[in-house]
């Protein structure tokens, strides 16, 4: 009976050792699991999204064109061009002469005149004096009314021809002058369209002037930053074929393209740049200090070509946020697209993806230059 009763016992004992050593495995297991879980997380630095104050840029491009185009054409026709002053590319003086044409008939007749007014003045002078001896006599009673009435018509007669002749005398010498083409405005010279020999119709346009030389850029500004620009703004216009110049916004017009969304900004350029009419700039208009939200440039990474954040969201769980970068100032840079507060990855953003957890850690500061340690009191001892 006692010898039954042993091995029962020493089963019982066995299978119980081997459940106490499953239960001890299986804790193991857990506690293997959850220190894998707990190094999923990804130790990374954040920072905070902040609204801050930056000098802002406004970027636009364009075509340059003239302030002001002045079209130089003749008054007087039929005449031919004797000679031309001038050539494109030169800059021209108020009243400078450009084009001479043949005034040798106008001349003759401007003579012709001038001998006509001469007449004229004579017969005005006869005239005058025979009314005033038609008038003694009427006073004598020896000239009847009607011989009075003849010389006053004479006299009036003859004031009126004095009077066409010296307006014929001072067409003859306007179209004179005319024959001789002058310069309206001080300007630049852009196209000529004359030769010599060539007979000028009265209208016909012979030049094509910059009034005073003054270049403009027309700057179009997409109508989001069309707020931001206003007149008298300063600018640096740039053309990778005439170099970089400075400018200021002279106006801002006040039509938006339905098509293009884009506005006009026209930027007058400094004197002496070496851009001309029609080529293509870009312009940076400085529109002063604006309210922006910044954050770290190392924030900033790309996922499908397309720029963006990670925001920290709750639970340390991390989204990634798409954003449009604008200016720059030291290791920021303003962003659109976030909030302000949110919090952001720094370092590790560019191994992260859409859902991770993360342990957000401190920033780390810069090390500081090591200090000479001080010499041991027995050294000073020994000195």
């Amino acid at each position: 009976m006692l010898q039954t009763t042993r091995p029962t016992f020493l089963a019982g004992a066995a299978v119980l050792a081997v459940l106490v050593l499953a239960g001890c495995g299986g804790g193991d297991d857990k506690k293997a699991d959850g220190k894998e879980a707990a190094g999923a997380r990804q130790t990374v630095t954040a920072a905070t999204v902040t609204q801050i104050n930056l000098a802002r840029t406004v970027n636009a491009s364009g075509s340059v064109s003239a302030w002001e185009e002045v079209p130089v054409a003749a008054e007087t026709g039929g005449l031919t061009a004797v000679a031309v002053y001038v050539d494109e590319g030169s800059y021209v003086r108020q009243g400078q002469p450009l084009v001479q044409m043949n005034d040798v008939l106008l001349r003759a007749q401007l003579r012709q005149q001038q001998a006509q007014v001469q007449l004229a003045e004579a017969n005005v002078a006869r005239d005058n004096a025979a009314l005033d001896r038609a008038q003694q006599l009427k006073e004598r009673g020896f000239l009847s009314q009607a011989s009075l009435d003849t010389a006053l018509a004479n006299q009036r007669s003859s004031n009126a021809n004095l009077a066409a002749a010296r307006a014929a005398l001072s067409q003859t010498q306007t179209q004179l002058s005319q024959a001789t083409i002058r310069a309206p405005v001080s300007g630049l010279i852009i196209s000529r369209s004359v030769t010599k020999g060539q007979i000028i119709a009265a209208g016909t346009e012979l030049f094509r002037m910059v009034r005073d030389g003054r270049l403009e850029l027309d700057a179009q500004v997409p109508e989001t930053e069309l707020s931001l620009v206003r007149a008298g703004q300063s600018a640096i216009v740039a053309s990778s074929e005439a170099g970089q110049t400075t400018g200021s916004v002279r106006i801002v017009t006040p039509e938006v393209n339905a098509q293009t969304r884009l506005g006009l900004a026209r930027i007058s350029l400094a004197p002496g740049a070496q851009l001309r009419p029609g080529m293509f700039a870009r312009a940076e208009i400085a529109v002063g200090d604006q309210p922006a939200l910044v954050v770290p440039s190392s924030a900033v990474v790309y996922r499908e070509a397309k720029a963006g954040v990670y925001v920290v969201g709750q639970g340390d769980v991390v989204r990634f946020a798409p954003v449009t970068t604008g200016v720059r100032s030291g290791d920021r840079v303003a962003v659109t697209g976030v909030q302000a507060g949110q919090r952001v990855v720094v370092q590790g953003a560019g191994f992260l993806g859409e859902g991770d957890h993360v342990t957000v850690a401190p920033a780390t500061a810069a090390p500081q230059p090591a200090t000479p340690a001080a010499p041991a009191p027995a050294a000073a001892a020994a000195r």
